[in-house]
């Protein structure tokens, strides 16, 4: 019935399949948690627990993500709404670094999407933890100045609208668990359609990459560790794709560029991507923005240049 279809689009529609499938699970589980989180997780409870030490509040902020998984779809207005009511800027920006990694849906999907084997999923644990430290000390010790728009006005996130950008969500404690429920479920629906997207182009690019891509061109970019990290970052940047599912993209370009730029792309997309900055751009100053890219981008290439 197909017969007319040219065999190298067949085999890239079956990679993109099988891509997408695989991820499918873990997205949506992911977005369910990320919700809740939206609903439970106040800045008063996360202040409550950090230690007075700068360096061991950095510490905890990086483990709190395994406890607290979040995608980094909705990380940004999370962290904004945790500096915004006091939590130090160190350990807000550590969580948003690692919670989208060091959480059980990802660490399990990156461990499935490499074949049931722990070396891709504990690299990715350990270079996220690595570059969280990195900007939380930068952030503690170094950084002065404010990091919010002066001009950023709260009021225009109406706390009963809902759009895509996950606005703040006050504690509603006083409300009932039945509006509390349908608050996740609203968060959870609206990030799933918004991450499965991503995820559909994302696994059209990787497909499309091992179906198209010349030999010649593929031994090109493996055999240069730096600028294959740097293609691998680009890419992680511009797919924007949701942590839980990337893990399923970064195994089917392993062949193509090697272990350390795909760990690149597994750390540096959850930390960076295009959504990430222009939900950052509406709550923290450029100059900043700037700074924290530049010094997650550089903490990345070091870390893999040594694997």
């Amino acid at each position: 019935m197909f017969s007319f279809i040219p065999n190298s689009v067949s085999q890239m529609g079956t990679i993109f399949l099988s891509i997408v499938i695989e991820a499918l699970p873990f997205v949506l589980l992911g977005c369910i948690i990320s919700g809740a989180l939206q609903v439970f997780l106040t800045p008063e409870r996360v202040k409550r627990w950090l230690p007075k030490n700068r360096f061991l509040s950095i510490i905890v902020g990086s483990i709190l993500g395994f406890f607290f998984p979040s995608c980094e779809c909705g990380i940004v207005p999370i962290v904004h709404q945790f500096v915004k009511k006091g939590v130090p800027v160190h350990t807000a920006f550590a969580f948003m670094l690692t919670a989208p990694i060091i959480n059980p849906v990802v660490i399990f999907s990156t461990f499935i999407a490499f074949g049931n084997t722990w070396k891709m999923a504990g690299l990715r644990m350990l270079g996220s933890f690595i570059v969280a430290l990195i900007v939380g000390v930068w952030l503690a010790y170094i950084q002065k100045g404010t990091i919010l728009k002066s001009s950023f006005d709260s009021a225009m996130v109406e706390p009963n609208s809902h759009t895509h950008e996950h606005e703040e969500v006050e504690a509603i404690a006083p409300q009932k668990w039945g509006y509390r429920i349908l608050h996740v479920l609203t968060h959870s629906i609206d990030e799933f359609f918004d991450t499965g997207r991503y995820l559909i182009i994302g696994g059209l690019i990787a497909a499309g990459m091992q179906t198209y891509l010349p030999t010649r061109v593929m031994l090109t970019l493996g055999s240069t560790k730096l600028l294959a990290i740097l293609i691998m970052l680009v890419l992680a940047f511009t797919m924007s794709l949701c942590s839980e599912a990337d893990a399923f993209i970064g195994s089917s370009l392993l062949s193509l560029f090697g272990t350390a730029p795909v760990v690149a792309f597994l750390v540096f997309g959850p930390m960076v991507d295009i959504k990430n900055l222009l939900m950052m751009k509406r709550y923290f100053n450029t100059r900043f923005i700037v700074s924290l890219i530049g010094l997650i981008a550089l903490s990345v290439i070091g870390f893999t240049l040594f694997i």
